[in-house]
This record gives structure tokens, C-alpha cells and sequence, in this order.
């Protein structure tokens, strides 16, 4: 269904730092070579894609976050939704909602949710069972 999703950085370098770590434990690495000018960064598979898209804005305003916006990652194992949510927490992140099960959201949904350093809401969740 998706090609990209595009979030928007007020700095690219600091977002950088934040998404290699927070995505490692995920299993998505920065797409080499994505963008040659150095003015973006993407996480995921190249073009068709689908990959998440960091780049500051086009209309050259500042990045700001849209309420009621949020990333949905998905991560192979509750371990992997531990280790993204410290790593975003480690790499300029804030806590948005500690790992753990959602049963409103089903039996198995365990999620960790974050906001990136410019605001962006994301989270990682496993659907398996432990």
C-alpha cells in the first residue's frame, strides 16, 4: 500500500543518529546512497520502497508535527520493541508510552511508543505471543 512515509527534521544529522539507532533493533537500515545530496535519509527498502523518509521540509518553514500522527513500526519480537524504545530514548527520544501489552488492542499487541527529536510519534509493536 505505502511507498514512503516522510517526516519532517529541523536537523537532519541529529535525526540520523536517532533513526540508526532506533531502527536497528527492527531490522531496517539507512538505505545507502538513498540521497546523494545529503539532503534526506531514508530507513528500509529503495525506491519503490516502502521506507520511512526523513528530510526537512521543501517549503523551507521548520518541521512540526501533525496531531493525531504516528509511525507504526513493525517489530519481529517484544525484545525488539525493548531495545527500539531504549534506543530512542538514548538517541534524543522522549517516552511516549513504556513497552508493554495493549490488550485493548489485542491479546498479543505489545508496543513501546516514542517521540523522535523533533516531535514525531512513532512506536514499535510485536503482534506475537512471547
Amino acid at each position: 500500500m505505502f511507498s514512503y512515509i516522510s517526516l519532517g527534521t529541523r536537523d537532519l544529522a541529529r535525526a540520523i543518529a536517532f533513526y540508526d539507532a532506533a531502527l536497528a533493533p527492527l531490522g531496517h537500515a539507512r538505505i545507502a546512497g538513498y540521497d546523494p545530496d545529503g539532503s534526506s535519509a531514508a530507513w528500509g527498502l529503495d525506491d519503490p520502497g516502502p521506507h520511512l523518509w526523513i528530510t526537512p521540509p521543501f517549503d523551507g518553514n521548520p518541521a512540526s508535527v501533525g496531531n493525531g500522527t504516528m509511525v507504526s513500526l513493525v517489530a519481529p519480537t517484544r525484545a525488539a520493541v525493548d531495545a527500539f524504545h531504549a534506543a530512542a530514548l538514548a538517541h534524543g527520544g522522549t517516552d511516549e508510552g513504556a513497552p508493554g501489552l495493549r490488550p485493548q488492542y489485542g491479546p498479543s499487541f505489545y508496543a513501546g511508543y516514542v517521540r523522535d527529536p523533533d516531535g514525531n510519534k512513532l512506536n514499535a509493536v510485536c503482534y506475537g505471543p512471547e
